[in-house]
């Protein structure tokens, strides 16, 4: 029988992560260089949360329903890729970020 769990060499600086993973919880990775992001230039709260910087506004698009049109944009966010951009609701980020826009 191998092994059925992984336990990874974590920093000092992350000692309050846990550590240990199933092999049922671990996918194929294929090494990427731009998937590096170094950790000092991620300040992780001692609560272990992180707060995350919109960069730029990629695209924007309107979902029609019904009754109403609900405008989106789609986010790039501080550390990382183009691929990793998410939709959200264009008032909520036009409040929090009004420079953006």
């Amino acid at each position: 029988m191998g092994l059925v769990v992984y336990q990874l060499e974590l920093p000092p600086k992350l000692d309050r992560i846990h550590d240990v993973f199933h092999v049922s919880m671990l996918k194929r990775y294929c090494s990427n260089p731009i998937h590096i992001v170094p950790v000092e230039e991620v300040e992780v709260r001692p609560d272990l949360t992180f707060e995350q910087e919109p960069v730029q506004i990629l695209d924007r698009d309107v979902k029609v329903m019904k009754r109403k049109s609900i405008p989106f944009v789609k986010m790039l966010w501080q550390n990382h890729s183009t691929e990793e951009a998410t939709w959200e609701l264009e008032d909520a980020m036009r409040q929090h970020y009004p420079h953006l826009f």
